[in-house]
């Protein structure tokens, strides 16, 4: 959870694993979704301002149909 929304990017340098990002506006939509390799100091950004960033397993939001624009419920505030 960002404290501001804003357009942050994230590096994940220490990540064992491949594992894919999910940028969250603060109205709960999914705004871009990026994958991350093992070990990168690339820097992933949003295209727009978010207030959340999810990470799971690398592929886990394909299985599931989970697309840009969903939605997300439960988010803490």
């Amino acid at each position: 959870v960002f404290e501001q929304p804003g357009r942050l990017g994230l590096r994940i340098p220490d990540a064992p694993l491949p594992l894919s990002i999910a940028f969250i506006v603060a109205a709960g939509r999914i705004a871009d979704l990026a994958d991350v390799q093992p070990r990168s100091d690339s820097l992933h950004c949003p295209t727009t301002e978010v207030r959340y960033a999810l990470e799971v397993r690398q592929g886990e939001f394909q299985r599931r149909g989970i697309t840009p624009r969903t939605r997300v419920g439960g988010l803490p505030q």
